[in-house]
């Protein structure tokens, strides 16, 4: 076993060293799907637990000799986020496992995430009395690009948020797949493809992210219009549209 701890967490050693052995019968399940994530009450703080699956055996291979798992990855990530200044669960371990000398299972652990909306929400009904959160998204989605951060699956599942007041947070999860550099405007416009949503709620996005980049709002709106559908129109030729599309 390869284990990883954030120094700051470190009084979670010994439950960290059992999540293996811990994992199957202990947490309550939060998501299950290809992976699973648990949260486990430790002491009155909730840590949040993903189960990675045993990848592919060509995988194995490239995990174990040519690039970081997901785990990895996702701790190292979320370091690098919250050291840009973006708000992500803070993470405290990764844990590796091996098979037959090749990756099997592993772990991120991180707090779990505190943010209680995330963009699903924007799946039904329309954007009024929301128009805050999606300007304020749009600004924040600029920032980060700016500050060369690209979530490669900014998808509404992993953009939390919280609004308090007339002050609106967000925070990323699900980190495994970041780039890091420059980020063009057309990179940019693609970025916002996957999120859920009717028209005016894109028009509404797309306005405010030219804006804020000092960029052509006509430009801009097309661009992310055309990416949005480019992208649902090949989604639903292989699954039922999960959410209200015009």
């Amino acid at each position: 076993m390869r284990t990883i701890i954030n120094p700051e967490y470190k009084q979670y050693t010994s439950f960290i060293h059992q999540i293996p052995n811990r994992f199957a019968q202990g947490g309550t399940t939060i998501y299950q799907g290809r992976n699973e994530i648990k949260v486990f009450d430790i002491e009155g703080t909730l840590l949040n637990v993903k189960q990675y699956k045993v990848p592919i055996w060509i995988n194995r291979l490239a995990y174990t000799y040519l690039r970081p798992p997901k785990s990895v990855r996702a701790y190292a990530y979320a370091l690098k986020l919250l050291n840009l200044g973006f708000e992500t669960p803070r993470p405290i371990a990764s844990i590796l496992l091996k098979r037959g000398g090749l990756l099997g299972l592993s772990y991120f652990i991180s707090l779990q995430p505190s943010h209680e909306r995330n963009f699903y929400e924007f799946g039904k009904g329309g954007i009024t009395g929301r128009e805050d959160i999606i300007t304020a998204f749009a600004r924040y989605t600029c920032r980060l690009h700016e500050a060369g951060i690209y979530h490669q699956d900014y998808s509404p599942g992993n953009i939390l948020f919280h609004k308090e007041q007339n002050l609106i947070y967000f925070s990323l999860i699900d980190l495994n797949r970041m780039a890091f550099g420059p980020v063009s405007l057309e990179k940019g416009y693609r970025n916002f493809a996957r999120l859920w949503g009717k028209e005016d709620f894109f028009r509404l996005l797309a306005r405010e992210y030219a804006t804020a980049r000092g960029a052509d709002i006509e430009t801009a709106t097309r661009k992310i219009l055309f990416y949005r559908d480019q992208f649902w129109h090949s989604y639903s030729k292989r699954k039922e549209m999960p959410f209200e599309y015009d």
